[in-house]
């Protein structure tokens, strides 16, 4: 690969997720500020994400890979994308919000897969080139957190209007390198595509694997838990007076980035079951940590919630892809990583954004919430899908190990 194309690669991947971590994780702050927004509505809003996953493949499969180079239409999507986080700041109401965020959100989330597509289109050795060039994705979404932190963004209804203004100027100039990207043209119209292909129901066969339909229930189930924290860990930072939480919230991908790289030592040394284990236990600690963190003698315990994402999203959702990965022969690997993706991130962060939502309603207490009860429901739902999982899962090591394929 030419050194030209690797900084090209590198700099789309960066502003990707620099673009997304500008106003996604403060996004519940600034409906509850800006727009006095309940839990319900800000979990719709997060949940305009989960119905864009649902959708995306059917625009990827269907349209964008064959007829238009990747590079193109990504440029489109972004530069669109751009005017619309702009227009999110212009209004001051729930509703155009919402289906702003939502006609955003089906113009982003396809442009995940069209990256990935690009940069694997110029990669001789994809297993040893990729991870260098996403870890720049991980690196944007963590200087999108460290200047929106630092810049005390948070402090205000008027400053948070500026994490939107960012994201949108991040989103045009990316729309504008896209036309400059390396090409990558369409496949062959001729190739046959469709519908449920592009779903990714040709990996349906997995589910006559009993471990596997046991373990993909318990992914769509522990999306649940996720929706919490994606949708009102830095609404719960701020209301509780913890400075400059949008960059506290990076720890948790330097977490990411640190526990990824333990991945494949403990996955044939543990075993799939023990990992997944390990993942969901994180999850209920995460949230008891929440409940009773404080910023005085239990500070720590809100640093722990948020590091310990690392564990919560690694050693559950990357193994999980691994898994699949294993489980599936090598006609269905596609599709099989594309229906584990629909289901989680979009049916179970469907159910979770808006499960989320009337939980943090229920508990709304004065001007604020009673934390200590939304955190314990997470931590309940957590729990009981680590029993579940305990009590059916049953997988042989061999079965499960990398080096079993």
């Amino acid at each position: 690969m030419k050194p030209v194309t690797a900084f090209l690669l590198c700099l789309m991947m960066f502003l990707e997720y620099f673009v997304w971590g500008s106003w996604y994780v403060t996004m519940s702050t600034y409906m509850g500020t800006n727009l006095h927004a309940t839990g319900v509505q800000i979990g719709a809003a997060y949940s305009a994400l989960a119905i864009a996953t649902m959708i995306s493949p059917f625009f990827i499969g269907l349209i964008a890979d064959r007829f238009f180079a990747a590079q193109r239409i990504m440029g489109v999507l972004h530069l669109a994308g751009a005017i619309l986080l702009f227009s999110a700041t212009t209004v001051s109401v729930n509703s155009p919000f919402y289906w702003i965020i939502l006609v955003y959100s089906l113009l982003y989330m396809p442009t995940i897969a069209l990256s990935n597509s690009i940069a694997f289109y110029q990669m001789r050795d994809p297993g040893r080139q990729f991870p260098w060039i996403r870890v720049f994705g991980t690196l944007g979404w963590i200087v999108a957190g460290l200047l929106i932190g630092g810049m005390q963004w948070e402090k205000s209804g008027t400053t948070l209007l500026n994490t939107f203004y960012l994201a949108s100027g991040a989103s045009a100039l990316l729309g504008l390198i896209s036309f400059f990207l390396p090409n990558t043209p369409p496949k062959a119209k001729s190739t046959e595509v469709t519908a449920t292909k592009a779903l990714g129901t040709d990996a349906f066969v997995l589910f006559k694997s009993k471990s596997y339909l046991v373990f993909f229930i318990a992914a769509i189930l522990v999306c649940i838990p996720l929706s919490f924290y994606y949708g009102f860990a830095n609404d719960f930072l701020n209301e509780i007076g913890m400075k400059n939480a949008a960059s506290k919230m990076i720890l948790g991908q330097f977490s990411e980035g640190l526990f990824i790289l333990a991945i494949p030592f403990l996955f044939n040394r543990i075993g799939v079951k023990k990992m997944l284990m390990m993942g969901m236990t994180a999850w209920m600690l995460r949230y008891l940590c929440f409940a009773y963190g404080n910023l005085g003698s239990n500070l720590w315990m809100l640093y722990a919630g948020i590091i310990l994402h690392g564990v919560c999203y690694d050693f559950f959702f990357v193994t999980g892809y691994m898994y699949t990965e294993n489980k599936a022969g090598a006609g269905i690997k596609n599709a099989a990583q594309g229906l584990f993706t629909f289901a989680t991130y979009g049916v179970g962060m469907f159910i979770g954004t808006w499960f989320s939502g009337f939980v943090v309603d229920n508990y709304k207490a004065g001007p604020g919430h009673d934390w200590l009860k939304i955190w314990y429901v997470p931590a309940y739902i957590a729990l009981g899908v680590l029993i579940y999982f305990i009590l059916f899962f049953r997988e042989k090591r061999a079965a499960a190990a990398i080096s079993g394929q």
